[in-house]
């Protein structure tokens, strides 16, 4: 996922700067998007990774 937003992220900026707005500002907001799906998803399961293994270790 984080491999569409870096992909949409230029996408954006080569339209930006061909002066495509339209298209830049729709790329750059699917990049966003899925930039931070991205990371909340990281975030959880880095989470749930840290929890679960101090249960499976007894620590």
């Amino acid at each position: 996922m984080l491999k569409w937003a870096l992909i949409f992220a230029v996408v954006a900026l080569i339209a930006g700067g061909l002066g495509f707005t339209g298209l830049a500002g729709a790329a750059a907001g699917i990049a966003k998007l899925l930039f931070f799906v991205f990371l909340v998803g990281f975030v959880l399961f880095l989470a749930l990774g840290a929890f679960v293994g101090r249960k499976i270790t007894g620590n």
